[in-house]
């Protein structure tokens, strides 16, 4: 065994495997895989291993397809069979939501070419005879849909692996994670240690014990899952060819053909955890005994829908575990506190992500960034909030509700609240209905009263009307919009203005009282967040970002070493703040402060810490709503205080509270991006008007690659689009995000943010584009169907700045 190895991945079931050949594909040869047993062990090998393409995340649909595609290449390269069974998939559609969804994905195969689309329910029955298609209102066919063989597709990726130089040591634990003072690592099994700078935590269902030998605690929680194989079935056996699967999901079950019967599972509502406090250690090709008594309601859907299930005997069940994150979605990625050590956890649809995931990790690793932005994946997306038992509750829910559509601004309600502030309470009983936001509870919209819940569905909501009350409330007097889940820093010392210049691609303001927009630029060129920079003091400074993403910066502001003397800090949790803008917001804070907030004294992008009612606060010159306004940051023992102080001054003017969904309405009207939204690491900076931003004349992260992509042209553009009101109005829906764009029948781009622009008039939204432009009729794919759509040559919304800056 090799003392020392450029990658140790920990795991050897179909993920490990598989991270470890495309970490040789893309070059790297001294890489070696340790298991603990034998390669499949754990979930891997009772895995049903379906695979399909589609998915409501573009980036992981892409991901998907290219697993699919995969399987023969591996086949051909390896000699190794994959199991590789393409009969095809077909997804039913029992409800209207359904039909919306199924309609809405392909749109986006068609827009991405892939292999998926809606067919008559003749041609269903001809291709899968045994479903009763009574009460289906549409079926969509993927041809390249199927499954594969668990054990085959990992010793397929282990034998690529091995053919470029890779090294698999079976039945060899790993007993220690030891980090070194020059950041490398020392794994420690009984056979010797491997001294390396990467370690790879691959290892399923012992992912969390993996994680707490390098002292990390993984939201991760196993459950049981069952499925059954009937016996031989004569309409299977006599079709003649291999009967597509189906994807019933309203029914909550999945069914597929194997061997001359069918495999039928379930997700059920009477979930059971498994190794709540730790999973064996001497689990292995284990199962757990039958207990289908729990997933009896899902077998009589699937028997009402193939009555032949109901005729068939019961070959076999297999009962074994999963291991799932609070969302479901993987936890993947370096930990951003640690160097060199990379999580792949948490992985439910196995082999349909695997080999996308694979080449996502050995990008990620060996370059420095995937090529899609993959936040929806990155472990940083939870943090130390993430507590047992919030894990618990989300898995519950997640496992109950796996076939459940996810719809647009859906906030599903289990394992809260995590982390609240002190007005919580205050703004619940003023009817406030909270969303989650990086843990914290930050409100979505206010109802006329206390208890309202969202309702969700892809239309227009229970919310559209109230928001369009905020949004109006706002635009003609004021509003107060609680934004303490922003990401908030403090960097002080002598060298903060340099080393913020080093990490930054703006230049730092020089003046106290001065503020500043920047892009932090990614691995490979593009937007990896975007924040307003304040000099408050001498060498002080305030930076404000996204909330959800503050983890995921770690790993940005440590890439630039901090000079001795300079410390840079979060304060997000300790501090509060409140955005206070419209037509009378200064006239309502000149109430409250002796500080003149006239333009000439408090002009747009200035600051100056001010006492407002007895209060000290940072005032910022700024409003993400495009109206005038101040943001205003406290200290979170001050927060109830400063909030009755404005909701008290408001009520002279007509103001009051105004929640995030009402934010997003405004913001879109001013046709301004947010990041993970029209901000990512994908979008180079002049494709999302940010290059201006970009100084090259001093040195900053990752400048090399911005000088790079911006010698490029842009290689599509955001726009602002104005969607047909009477098609919007005949559909009771708006675009909220992902509908493919078409000109002329071909598809040009995808929209990332969509509202009703209340104050305005119009339904709204922002989306890349290319070969188009301004005043151009384009087809928005609203509900998977076109409405016609104009691009914008500038937003509704005070499009020369003069309120924002009056």
């Amino acid at each position: 065994m090799r003392s020392e190895a450029q990658a140790v991945v920990i795991g050897g079931g179909v993920i490990g495997c598989s991270i470890l050949y495309h970490l040789t594909k893309l070059g790297w040869s001294d890489v070696v895989l340790l298991e603990r047993d034998e390669l499949t062990s754990g979930s891997t090998w009772h895995a049903a291993a379906n695979i399909h393409g589609l998915h409501d995340s573009t980036n992981i649909s892409r991901i998907q397809h290219y697993t699919m595609t995969l399987y023969k290449e591996l086949e051909a390269e390896t000699g190794q069979s994959c199991g590789v069974f393409q009969p095809g998939s077909l997804y039913l559609a029992q409800t209207e939501e359904r039909e919306h969804q199924l309609k809405l994905q392909a749109a986006k195969a068609k827009l991405y070419g892939m292999n998926f689309y809606e067919i008559s329910l003749e041609e269903a029955k001809r291709l899968n005879p045994l479903v009763n298609y009574d009460g289906i209102r549409c079926v969509m066919y993927e041809p390249d849909g199927g499954n594969v063989d668990p054990s085959g597709v990992t010793n397929a990726y282990a034998v690529g692996a091995r053919q470029r130089g890779a090294e698999i040591h079976r039945f060899t634990p790993v007993t220690a994670t030891e980090q070194q003072a020059d950041g490398s690592w020392l794994v420690k099994t009984p056979k010797g240690d491997i001294r390396t700078p990467w370690v790879v935590n691959a290892a399923g269902l012992w992912g969390r014990e993996v994680a707490a030998l390098a002292g990390v605690e993984l939201p991760l929680q196993p459950t049981e899952h069952q499925y059954f194989v009937t016996e031989t079935m004569a309409d299977v056996a006599g079709h003649g060819t291999r009967l597509p699967s189906v994807s019933d999901r309203d029914g909550e079950y999945y069914l597929r053909q194997e061997g001359q019967g069918l495999l039928v599972g379930a997700y059920e509502k009477d979930m059971k955890f498994w190794a709540e406090d730790g999973t064996p250690l001497d689990f292995a090709h284990d199962l757990f005994p039958d207990d289908l008594e729990r997933i009896e309601d899902n077998m009589m859907n699937a028997i009402e829908r193939l009555p032949a299930v109901g005729e068939a005997g019961i070959k076999r069940v297999i009962n074994g575990p999963m291991i799932w994150s609070p969302d479901a979605n993987v936890l993947m990625g370096p930990v951003p506190e640690l160097d060199g050590y990379f999580c792949c956890n948490g992985i439910i649809p196995g082999f349909s992500q695997s080999g996308g995931m694979g080449l996502m990790a050995a990008q990620w690793i060996i370059e420095g960034e995937t090529q899609y932005d993959m936040f929806a994946w990155d472990m940083a997306r939870f943090d130390g909030w993430a507590t047992k038992e919030f894990t618990k509750a989300r898995v519950q829910d997640q496992y109950a509700h796996r076939f459940a559509i996810h719809f647009p601004n859906e906030e599903r309600s289990a394992g809260r609240p995590a982390r609240t502030r002190p007005i919580y309470a205050l703004q619940a009983e003023m009817g406030a209905v909270f969303g989650l936001n990086a843990g914290w509870e930050h409100p979505l919209w206010f109802a006329t009263a206390p208890g309202a819940e969202d309702t969700n569905g892809f239309t227009r909501q229970n919310w559209w009307g109230p928001v369009g009350e905020e949004c109006r409330m706002l635009r003609s007097s004021a509003g107060i919009i609680d934004i303490s889940n922003f990401a908030k820093y403090r960097c002080a010392g002598p060298d903060a203005e340099a080393w913020l210049n080093a990490v930054f691609a703006n230049t730092m303001p020089k003046a106290v009282g001065r503020s500043c927009l920047t892009p932090l630029i990614s691995k490979r060129g593009g937007i990896a967040g975007d924040f307003t920079v304040t000099r408050v003091a001498e060498d002080v400074f305030w930076i404000i970002g996204s909330g959800m993403a503050e983890r995921y910066h770690k790993r940005f502001f440590k890439e630039v070493p901090l000079p001795a003397g300079t410390v840079f800090e979060s304060k997000t949790d300790d501090t509060c703040g409140f955005n206070v803008a419209g037509p009378k917001s200064r006239e309502m804070l000149q109430r409250l402060t002796n500080t003149s907030l006239a333009t000439e004294d408090f002009p747009f992008m200035r600051s100056v810490t001010i006492d407002l009612a007895g209060i000290e606060v940072l005032a910022l010159r700024v409003s993400f709503t495009g109206d005038l306004g101040w943001e205003l940051h406290c200290k979170s023992e001050d927060q109830q205080r400063l909030y009755a102080t404005l909701l008290a001054a408001g009520e002279e003017y007509g103001a009051g509270p105004v929640g995030s969904r009402a934010l997003m309405s405004l913001r879109v009207e001013k046709g301004y991006g947010s990041w993970s939204r029209e901000y990512s690491p994908e979008y180079w900076p002049h494709e999302v008007g940010l290059d201006r931003l970009c100084k090259l004349q001093k040195d900053f992260l990752n400048k090399g690659s911005v000088q790079g992509v911006l010698e490029n042209p842009a290689r599509e553009q955001l726009v602002l689009l104005h969607l047909d009101e009477m098609e919007t109005e005949a559909s009771n829906a708006d675009a909220t995000g992902g509908e493919p764009i078409f000109k002329d029948g071909k598809g040009i781009g995808r929209v990332t943010s969509g509202a009703y622009g209340y104050s305005v008039g119009m339904s709204l939204a922002l989306g890349f584009v290319r070969d188009a432009g301004p005043g151009d009729e384009v087809q928005v794919m609203v509900l998977g169907r076109p409405h016609r759509a104009v691009i914008l040559e500038q937003p509704p919304f005070d499009p020369a700045g003069t309120i924002l800056r009056g």
